[in-house]
């Protein structure tokens, strides 16, 4: 059976001799790696996370969960359960096994309000900062802040310039 398509494994080497590959099955089914990918970025962009986002509450790199939205790879139990949480679906929507969309509601995070991405991303690279540079960057922004105007969703008014009177030369005599 060794050879099959679809069947791939260890190798056995015995000095001398050539290596045969043991017939196992591939660890990963496509198809459902596909599905996995899909409903996850699915889910993501309808809560308007970000890769990062979702990596970070979950606990894991970015990179293995971008894996895991392009249908390379698959998650772990536990992280497949913290997953289901963060993106407020089941696992059978997540699997592709469910009817449709998960019957778990979205929810939001106690006591914290919807965050813009752009505020997430400030705040991953505030907590990746050394406590010395966090609290100069601290001292900045707080300065910053302090001499914004009062309604900072106004856009700037340009000021009109005054206009420039000739001033006059004594003459001298």
């Amino acid at each position: 059976m060794s050879g099959a398509p679809g069947w791939a494994g260890p190798k056995t080497c015995v000095p001398g001799e050539r290596c045969k590959v043991l017939a196992v099955p591939a660890p990963v089914n496509e198809k459902l790696n596909t599905v996995f990918g899909a409903a996850a970025r699915d889910a993501r962009m309808r809560l308007g996370l970000t890769q990062a986002d979702v990596a970070e509450r979950v606990g894991i790199a970015m990179e293995v969960y971008s894996r895991m939205e392009r249908g390379r790879m698959l998650p772990r139990a536990q992280n497949l359960r913290r997953l289901c949480d963060v993106l407020s679906v089941s696992a059978d929507v997540l699997l592709g096994v469910g009817p449709g969309p998960s019957p778990v509601p979205p929810r939001a995070p106690p006591g914290r309000q919807e965050e813009s991405a752009e505020l997430r991303r400030l705040l991953r690279t505030l907590r990746e900062l050394e406590p010395a540079r966090l609290t100069a960057v601290a001292r900045v922004v707080k300065a910053v802040v302090s001499v914004l105007p009062d309604a900072p969703s106004a856009a700037p008014v340009p000021r009109k310039k005054a206009p420039v009177q000739a001033k006059k030369r004594r003459s001298a005599g």
